[in-house]
Protein backbone atom coordinates (compact mmCIF):
# COMPACT_ATOMS: atom_id res chain seq x y z
CA UNK A 1 0.00 0.00 0.00
CA UNK A 2 1.14 3.21 -0.93
CA UNK A 3 2.19 6.15 1.69
CA UNK A 4 -0.84 8.75 1.17
CA UNK A 5 0.65 12.63 -0.28
CA UNK A 6 0.47 15.44 1.71
CA UNK A 7 0.61 14.20 5.38
CA UNK A 8 0.57 16.86 7.60
CA UNK A 9 3.55 16.99 10.29
CA UNK A 10 3.09 14.88 13.48
CA UNK A 11 1.86 17.93 15.65
CA UNK A 12 -0.85 18.68 13.15
CA UNK A 13 -1.57 15.53 12.70
CA UNK A 14 -2.45 15.06 16.66
CA UNK A 15 -4.72 18.43 16.07
CA UNK A 16 -6.49 16.71 13.37
CA UNK A 17 -7.80 14.05 15.30
CA UNK A 18 -11.57 14.67 15.34
CA UNK A 19 -13.37 15.16 19.03
CA UNK A 20 -15.63 12.18 18.58
CA UNK A 21 -12.84 9.96 18.42
CA UNK A 22 -11.56 11.27 21.56
CA UNK A 23 -14.74 10.59 23.00
CA UNK A 24 -14.45 7.37 21.50
CA UNK A 25 -11.45 6.63 22.96
CA UNK A 26 -12.61 7.66 26.62
CA UNK A 27 -15.60 5.67 25.84
CA UNK A 28 -13.50 2.63 25.47
CA UNK A 29 -11.26 3.77 28.30
CA UNK A 30 -13.99 3.66 31.37
CA UNK A 31 -15.38 0.37 29.63
CA UNK A 32 -12.17 -1.33 29.97
CA UNK A 33 -11.58 -0.25 33.58
CA UNK A 34 -15.07 -2.02 34.11
CA UNK A 35 -14.05 -4.81 32.35
CA UNK A 36 -10.57 -5.25 33.56
CA UNK A 37 -11.41 -5.22 36.83
CA UNK A 38 -13.54 -8.36 36.44
CA UNK A 39 -11.49 -10.04 33.94
CA UNK A 40 -7.95 -9.51 35.28
CA UNK A 41 -9.17 -12.07 38.34
CA UNK A 42 -11.44 -14.72 36.64
CA UNK A 43 -8.74 -16.85 35.25
CA UNK A 44 -7.56 -17.41 38.77
CA UNK A 45 -10.90 -17.93 39.69
CA UNK A 46 -11.88 -21.18 37.35
CA UNK A 47 -8.95 -22.31 38.16
CA UNK A 48 -8.20 -22.49 41.76
CA UNK A 49 -11.37 -21.68 43.14
CA UNK A 50 -14.01 -23.75 40.76
CA UNK A 51 -10.83 -26.43 39.64
CA UNK A 52 -11.34 -25.87 36.12
CA UNK A 53 -8.85 -27.46 33.91
CA UNK A 54 -6.43 -25.11 31.44
CA UNK A 55 -8.21 -26.22 28.38
CA UNK A 56 -11.54 -25.34 29.74
CA UNK A 57 -10.34 -22.23 30.89
CA UNK A 58 -8.99 -21.84 27.07
CA UNK A 59 -12.11 -23.13 25.81
CA UNK A 60 -14.20 -20.52 27.74
CA UNK A 61 -12.05 -17.33 27.41
CA UNK A 62 -11.98 -18.71 23.55
CA UNK A 63 -15.51 -18.81 23.17
CA UNK A 64 -16.18 -15.51 24.98
CA UNK A 65 -14.07 -13.64 22.96
CA UNK A 66 -15.55 -15.54 19.46
CA UNK A 67 -18.71 -14.32 20.54
CA UNK A 68 -17.63 -11.19 20.56
CA UNK A 69 -16.59 -11.39 16.86
CA UNK A 70 -18.92 -13.39 15.94
CA UNK A 71 -21.70 -10.48 16.96
CA UNK A 72 -20.25 -7.76 15.12
CA UNK A 73 -21.02 -9.37 12.00
CA UNK A 74 -25.07 -8.97 12.31
CA UNK A 75 -24.60 -5.20 14.30
CA UNK A 76 -22.07 -4.49 11.56
CA UNK A 77 -24.55 -4.75 9.18
CA UNK A 78 -27.50 -3.43 10.27
CA UNK A 79 -25.21 -0.26 10.72
CA UNK A 80 -24.90 0.18 6.84
CA UNK A 81 -28.42 -0.99 6.61
CA UNK A 82 -29.90 1.84 8.88
CA UNK A 83 -27.35 4.11 8.19
CA UNK A 84 -27.02 4.68 12.08
CA UNK A 85 -23.96 3.65 14.52
CA UNK A 86 -24.29 5.23 17.81
CA UNK A 87 -27.75 3.10 18.72
CA UNK A 88 -25.92 0.15 17.83
CA UNK A 89 -23.03 1.38 19.57
CA UNK A 90 -25.03 2.49 22.64
CA UNK A 91 -26.70 -0.72 22.91
CA UNK A 92 -23.79 -2.98 23.16
CA UNK A 93 -21.87 -0.65 25.87
CA UNK A 94 -25.23 -0.45 27.72
CA UNK A 95 -25.67 -4.44 27.59
CA UNK A 96 -22.00 -4.74 29.14
CA UNK A 97 -22.95 -2.06 31.70
CA UNK A 98 -25.70 -3.71 33.15
CA UNK A 99 -24.37 -7.24 33.37
CA UNK A 100 -21.36 -5.85 35.90
CA UNK A 101 -23.67 -6.20 38.49
CA UNK A 102 -24.05 -9.97 37.66
CA UNK A 103 -20.76 -10.81 38.42
CA UNK A 104 -20.93 -9.76 41.47
CA UNK A 105 -24.19 -10.91 42.62
CA UNK A 106 -23.11 -14.63 41.24
CA UNK A 107 -23.27 -17.72 43.58
CA UNK A 108 -22.15 -20.15 40.64
CA UNK A 109 -19.71 -21.03 38.24
CA UNK A 110 -22.47 -20.99 35.49
CA UNK A 111 -23.61 -17.67 36.40
CA UNK A 112 -20.47 -16.18 36.19
CA UNK A 113 -19.71 -18.39 32.44
CA UNK A 114 -23.04 -16.75 31.34
CA UNK A 115 -22.41 -12.93 32.13
CA UNK A 116 -19.09 -13.45 30.97
CA UNK A 117 -20.68 -14.71 28.12
CA UNK A 118 -23.26 -11.69 27.59
CA UNK A 119 -20.59 -9.39 28.55
CA UNK A 120 -19.04 -10.21 25.16
CA UNK A 121 -22.41 -9.95 23.38
CA UNK A 122 -22.31 -6.49 24.34
CA UNK A 123 -19.01 -6.10 23.05
CA UNK A 124 -19.69 -7.76 19.68
CA UNK A 125 -22.57 -5.37 19.41
CA UNK A 126 -21.02 -2.25 20.13
CA UNK A 127 -17.72 -3.27 18.24
CA UNK A 128 -18.10 -3.17 13.96
CA UNK A 129 -20.07 -0.20 14.42
CA UNK A 130 -17.86 1.86 16.77
CA UNK A 131 -14.44 1.38 14.07
CA UNK A 132 -16.50 1.97 11.06
CA UNK A 133 -18.11 5.47 12.75
CA UNK A 134 -14.57 6.67 13.40
CA UNK A 135 -13.90 5.66 9.66
CA UNK A 136 -17.08 7.90 8.89
CA UNK A 137 -15.62 11.59 10.75
CA UNK A 138 -11.58 11.16 10.92
CA UNK A 139 -10.05 12.37 7.71
CA UNK A 140 -8.04 9.88 5.61
CA UNK A 141 -4.40 11.13 6.63
CA UNK A 142 -4.89 10.47 9.80
CA UNK A 143 -7.07 7.12 10.00
CA UNK A 144 -4.34 5.14 11.13
CA UNK A 145 -3.53 8.07 13.93
CA UNK A 146 -7.07 7.93 15.32
CA UNK A 147 -7.31 3.88 15.75
CA UNK A 148 -4.39 4.36 17.05
CA UNK A 149 -5.34 6.82 19.67
CA UNK A 150 -8.56 5.28 20.27
CA UNK A 151 -6.58 2.01 21.06
CA UNK A 152 -4.29 3.82 23.19
CA UNK A 153 -6.84 5.23 25.08
CA UNK A 154 -8.88 1.82 25.50
CA UNK A 155 -5.36 -0.21 26.27
CA UNK A 156 -4.96 2.55 29.51
CA UNK A 157 -8.22 1.24 30.68
CA UNK A 158 -7.23 -2.28 30.39
CA UNK A 159 -4.40 -1.69 32.96
CA UNK A 160 -5.89 0.94 35.06
CA UNK A 161 -8.88 -1.53 35.71
CA UNK A 162 -6.41 -4.17 36.92
CA UNK A 163 -4.68 -1.40 39.23
CA UNK A 164 -7.34 -0.48 40.25
CA UNK A 165 -8.12 -4.32 41.26
CA UNK A 166 -4.74 -4.68 42.73
CA UNK A 167 -5.66 -2.30 45.35
CA UNK A 168 -8.76 -3.12 45.58
CA UNK A 169 -8.00 -6.66 46.61
CA UNK A 170 -5.41 -5.19 48.80
CA UNK A 171 -7.69 -2.68 50.96
CA UNK A 172 -10.91 -5.31 50.80
CA UNK A 173 -9.02 -8.42 52.14
CA UNK A 174 -9.19 -10.14 48.69
CA UNK A 175 -12.36 -9.82 48.22
CA UNK A 176 -13.58 -10.40 44.92
CA UNK A 177 -16.80 -9.74 44.73
CA UNK A 178 -16.28 -6.37 46.27
CA UNK A 179 -14.10 -5.27 43.20
CA UNK A 180 -16.49 -6.86 41.06
CA UNK A 181 -18.84 -4.00 42.35
CA UNK A 182 -16.74 -1.43 42.17
CA UNK A 183 -16.86 -2.26 38.47
CA UNK A 184 -20.15 -1.09 38.15
CA UNK A 185 -19.00 2.67 38.25
CA UNK A 186 -16.85 3.28 35.40
CA UNK A 187 -19.06 0.93 33.10
CA UNK A 188 -22.07 3.34 33.38
CA UNK A 189 -19.20 6.60 33.37
CA UNK A 190 -18.58 5.17 29.79
CA UNK A 191 -22.29 4.67 28.53
CA UNK A 192 -22.74 8.63 29.63
CA UNK A 193 -19.93 9.80 27.44
CA UNK A 194 -21.21 7.93 24.75
CA UNK A 195 -24.71 8.86 24.66
CA UNK A 196 -23.97 13.13 25.45
CA UNK A 197 -20.13 12.85 23.51
CA UNK A 198 -20.37 11.65 20.30
CA UNK A 199 -22.38 13.11 17.27
CA UNK A 200 -22.91 10.72 14.10
CA UNK A 201 -22.36 12.76 11.39
CA UNK A 202 -25.50 11.84 8.68
CA UNK A 203 -25.41 9.96 5.65
CA UNK A 204 -25.72 12.12 2.07
CA UNK A 205 -28.91 11.54 1.34
CA UNK A 206 -28.13 10.21 -2.31
CA UNK A 207 -24.76 8.20 -1.33
CA UNK A 208 -24.63 4.48 -2.15
CA UNK A 209 -26.81 2.43 0.28
CA UNK A 210 -26.71 -1.03 0.49
CA UNK A 211 -29.90 -3.23 0.09
CA UNK A 212 -28.98 -6.29 1.91
CA UNK A 213 -25.25 -5.79 3.25
CA UNK A 214 -24.81 -9.50 3.68
CA UNK A 215 -26.02 -10.85 0.41
CA UNK A 216 -24.03 -11.87 -1.91
CA UNK A 217 -24.30 -9.09 -4.81
CA UNK A 218 -22.90 -6.64 -1.77
CA UNK A 219 -20.56 -9.28 -0.19
CA UNK A 220 -18.85 -9.38 -4.13
CA UNK A 221 -18.27 -5.32 -3.90
CA UNK A 222 -15.78 -5.99 -0.78
CA UNK A 223 -11.97 -5.70 -3.00
CA UNK A 224 -9.04 -7.77 -3.13
CA UNK A 225 -7.05 -5.92 -1.18
CA UNK A 226 -10.14 -6.04 1.79
CA UNK A 227 -9.60 -9.83 2.11
CA UNK A 228 -6.62 -9.96 2.07
CA UNK A 229 -6.33 -7.86 5.22
CA UNK A 230 -9.42 -10.17 6.86
CA UNK A 231 -6.67 -13.16 5.56
CA UNK A 232 -3.90 -10.96 8.03
CA UNK A 233 -6.65 -10.60 10.93
CA UNK A 234 -6.87 -13.85 10.98
CA UNK A 235 -2.82 -15.21 11.12
CA UNK A 236 -2.29 -12.64 13.85
CA UNK A 237 -5.30 -14.25 16.20
CA UNK A 238 -4.18 -18.06 15.02
CA UNK A 239 -0.35 -16.86 16.20
CA UNK A 240 -1.73 -15.18 19.23
CA UNK A 241 -4.00 -16.52 21.68
CA UNK A 242 -6.58 -15.26 24.91
CA UNK A 243 -4.39 -12.95 27.27
CA UNK A 244 -5.56 -15.26 30.10
CA UNK A 245 -2.19 -17.70 29.15
CA UNK A 246 0.05 -15.13 30.08
CA UNK A 247 -1.43 -14.61 33.51
CA UNK A 248 -1.66 -18.70 33.80
CA UNK A 249 2.43 -18.68 32.72
CA UNK A 250 2.97 -16.21 35.15
CA UNK A 251 1.00 -18.33 38.09
CA UNK A 252 2.73 -21.00 37.12
CA UNK A 253 6.18 -19.33 37.39
CA UNK A 254 5.13 -18.88 41.36
CA UNK A 255 3.42 -14.84 40.96
CA UNK A 256 0.99 -14.79 43.84
CA UNK A 257 -2.75 -14.77 43.41
CA UNK A 258 -2.60 -10.76 44.49
CA UNK A 259 -0.43 -10.16 42.26
CA UNK A 260 -2.03 -11.33 39.38
CA UNK A 261 -3.39 -8.17 37.91
CA UNK A 262 0.42 -6.88 37.52
CA UNK A 263 0.37 -8.88 34.73
CA UNK A 264 -2.34 -7.12 32.64
CA UNK A 265 -1.26 -3.68 33.79
CA UNK A 266 2.33 -4.25 32.49
CA UNK A 267 0.89 -5.77 28.98
CA UNK A 268 -1.60 -2.89 28.95
CA UNK A 269 0.90 -0.12 29.79
CA UNK A 270 3.04 -1.18 26.77
CA UNK A 271 -0.19 -1.67 24.55
CA UNK A 272 -0.84 1.68 25.26
CA UNK A 273 2.18 3.32 24.73
CA UNK A 274 2.97 1.74 21.37
CA UNK A 275 -0.53 1.62 19.76
CA UNK A 276 -0.46 5.23 18.46
CA UNK A 277 2.99 5.79 17.74
CA UNK A 278 2.43 2.59 15.50
CA UNK A 279 -0.77 4.13 13.66
CA UNK A 280 0.64 7.33 13.15
CA UNK A 281 3.77 5.46 11.62
CA UNK A 282 1.25 3.71 9.67
CA UNK A 283 -0.19 6.87 8.14
CA UNK A 284 3.13 8.03 6.83
CA UNK A 285 5.20 4.60 6.29
CA UNK A 286 1.95 2.29 5.21
CA UNK A 287 0.59 -0.31 7.55
CA UNK A 288 2.87 -3.48 5.93
CA UNK A 289 5.47 -2.42 7.57
CA UNK A 290 4.07 -1.98 10.97
CA UNK A 291 2.34 -5.45 10.94
CA UNK A 292 5.37 -7.49 10.15
CA UNK A 293 7.44 -5.48 12.72
CA UNK A 294 4.54 -6.57 15.05
CA UNK A 295 5.23 -10.45 13.92
CA UNK A 296 8.89 -10.43 14.91
CA UNK A 297 8.17 -9.13 18.33
CA UNK A 298 5.74 -11.75 18.89
CA UNK A 299 8.39 -14.47 17.72
CA UNK A 300 10.69 -12.68 20.60
CA UNK A 301 7.83 -12.71 23.12
CA UNK A 302 6.59 -16.46 22.51
CA UNK A 303 10.82 -17.56 22.78
CA UNK A 304 11.09 -15.62 26.34
CA UNK A 305 7.65 -17.05 27.79
CA UNK A 306 8.66 -20.33 26.71
CA UNK A 307 11.79 -20.34 28.19
CA UNK A 308 11.10 -18.49 30.91
CA UNK A 309 12.86 -19.84 34.74
CA UNK A 310 12.10 -16.71 36.49
CA UNK A 311 8.95 -13.85 36.83
CA UNK A 312 11.45 -11.61 35.87
CA UNK A 313 11.75 -12.98 32.59
CA UNK A 314 7.81 -14.02 32.27
CA UNK A 315 7.66 -10.40 32.37
CA UNK A 316 10.11 -9.34 29.84
CA UNK A 317 7.84 -11.43 27.45
CA UNK A 318 4.25 -9.76 28.77
CA UNK A 319 5.78 -6.14 28.44
CA UNK A 320 6.82 -8.01 24.42
CA UNK A 321 3.34 -9.55 23.68
CA UNK A 322 2.21 -5.69 24.78
CA UNK A 323 4.39 -4.19 22.12
CA UNK A 324 3.17 -6.63 19.51
CA UNK A 325 -0.55 -5.84 20.02
CA UNK A 326 0.03 -2.21 20.42
CA UNK A 327 2.20 -2.57 16.39
CA UNK A 328 -1.15 -4.46 15.00
CA UNK A 329 -4.02 -4.37 16.22
CA UNK A 330 -5.04 -0.48 15.37
CA UNK A 331 -2.99 -1.07 12.41
CA UNK A 332 -4.96 -3.63 11.12
CA UNK A 333 -8.52 -1.66 12.20
CA UNK A 334 -7.15 0.99 9.77
CA UNK A 335 -6.29 -1.21 7.02
CA UNK A 336 -9.74 -2.78 7.46
CA UNK A 337 -11.25 1.12 6.72
CA UNK A 338 -8.62 1.71 4.20
CA UNK A 339 -10.12 -1.46 1.81
CA UNK A 340 -13.49 -0.89 2.50
CA UNK A 341 -16.19 0.70 0.49
CA UNK A 342 -17.52 3.40 3.20
CA UNK A 343 -21.29 2.00 2.35
CA UNK A 344 -20.19 -1.16 3.81
CA UNK A 345 -18.26 -0.38 6.51
CA UNK A 346 -19.94 -1.78 9.31
CA UNK A 347 -20.36 -5.17 7.34
CA UNK A 348 -16.99 -5.00 6.28
CA UNK A 349 -15.72 -5.01 10.20
CA UNK A 350 -18.36 -7.43 11.08
CA UNK A 351 -16.79 -9.92 8.71
CA UNK A 352 -13.31 -9.39 9.48
CA UNK A 353 -14.25 -10.12 13.12
CA UNK A 354 -16.32 -13.23 12.25
CA UNK A 355 -12.98 -14.68 11.12
CA UNK A 356 -10.76 -13.20 13.58
CA UNK A 357 -13.49 -14.57 16.40
CA UNK A 358 -13.13 -18.23 14.53
CA UNK A 359 -9.31 -18.05 14.36
CA UNK A 360 -8.96 -16.94 17.96
CA UNK A 361 -11.62 -19.54 19.31
CA UNK A 362 -8.99 -22.03 17.50
CA UNK A 363 -5.91 -20.23 18.86
CA UNK A 364 -7.36 -20.09 22.72
CA UNK A 365 -8.48 -24.02 22.50
CA UNK A 366 -5.29 -25.54 20.92
CA UNK A 367 -3.38 -23.32 23.89
CA UNK A 368 -4.69 -24.47 26.19
CA UNK A 369 -4.60 -28.17 24.89
CA UNK A 370 -1.18 -28.05 24.24
CA UNK A 371 -0.70 -26.44 27.91
CA UNK A 372 -2.13 -29.61 29.54
CA UNK A 373 -0.59 -32.29 27.31
CA UNK A 374 2.64 -30.92 26.84
CA UNK A 375 3.39 -28.34 29.30
CA UNK A 376 3.25 -24.60 30.01
CA UNK A 377 6.00 -23.76 27.12
CA UNK A 378 4.07 -25.94 24.40
CA UNK A 379 1.48 -22.93 23.67
CA UNK A 380 4.23 -20.42 23.41
CA UNK A 381 6.17 -22.59 21.46
CA UNK A 382 3.55 -23.34 18.50
CA UNK A 383 2.72 -19.59 18.97
CA UNK A 384 6.39 -18.36 17.93
CA UNK A 385 6.10 -21.38 14.83
CA UNK A 386 3.04 -20.27 13.18
CA UNK A 387 4.35 -16.69 13.17
CA UNK A 388 7.51 -17.17 11.57
CA UNK A 389 6.00 -19.64 9.22
CA UNK A 390 3.23 -16.63 8.46
CA UNK A 391 6.23 -14.20 8.53
CA UNK A 392 7.86 -16.42 5.77
CA UNK A 393 4.65 -16.87 3.71
CA UNK A 394 4.17 -12.60 3.74
CA UNK A 395 7.63 -12.00 2.12
CA UNK A 396 7.00 -14.49 -0.55
CA UNK A 397 3.65 -13.53 -1.54
CA UNK A 398 4.93 -9.92 -1.26
CA UNK A 399 8.10 -10.72 -3.37
CA UNK A 400 5.32 -12.43 -6.18
CA UNK A 401 3.18 -9.91 -6.03
CA UNK A 402 6.16 -7.23 -6.42
CA UNK A 403 7.47 -9.29 -9.51
CA UNK A 404 4.07 -9.29 -11.23
CA UNK A 405 3.61 -5.32 -10.49
CA UNK A 406 0.16 -6.46 -7.97
CA UNK A 407 -0.03 -4.06 -5.04
CA UNK A 408 -0.30 -5.75 -1.69
CA UNK A 409 -2.37 -4.36 1.45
Amino acid sequence: MSVEPNIPPNSQRFRQIPKGVWALGFVSLFMDISSEMVHSLLPVFFVSVIGLSYTSVGLIEGIAQAIALITKIFSGALSDLIGKRKPLALLGYGLAAVTKPIFALASSAGLIVSARFLDRVGKGIRGAPRDALIADITPEAVRGASYGIRQSLDSVGAFVGPGLALMLMFLLANDIRGVFWFAVIPAAISVLILWFGVREPKRPPDGPRPRLPLHRSEIRKLSKSYWNTVAVGAVLMLAGFSEAFLVLRAQDIGLPVALIPVVFIVMNVIYALSAYPAGMLSDRWGRPSLIVAGFLVLIVADAVLALAGNITWVMTGVVLWGLYMGLTQGVVTALVADTAPAELRGTAFGVFNLVSGISLLLASAIAGWLWDQYGAPAPFIASAAFAAVALAGWFLRSQNNSQSGAASP
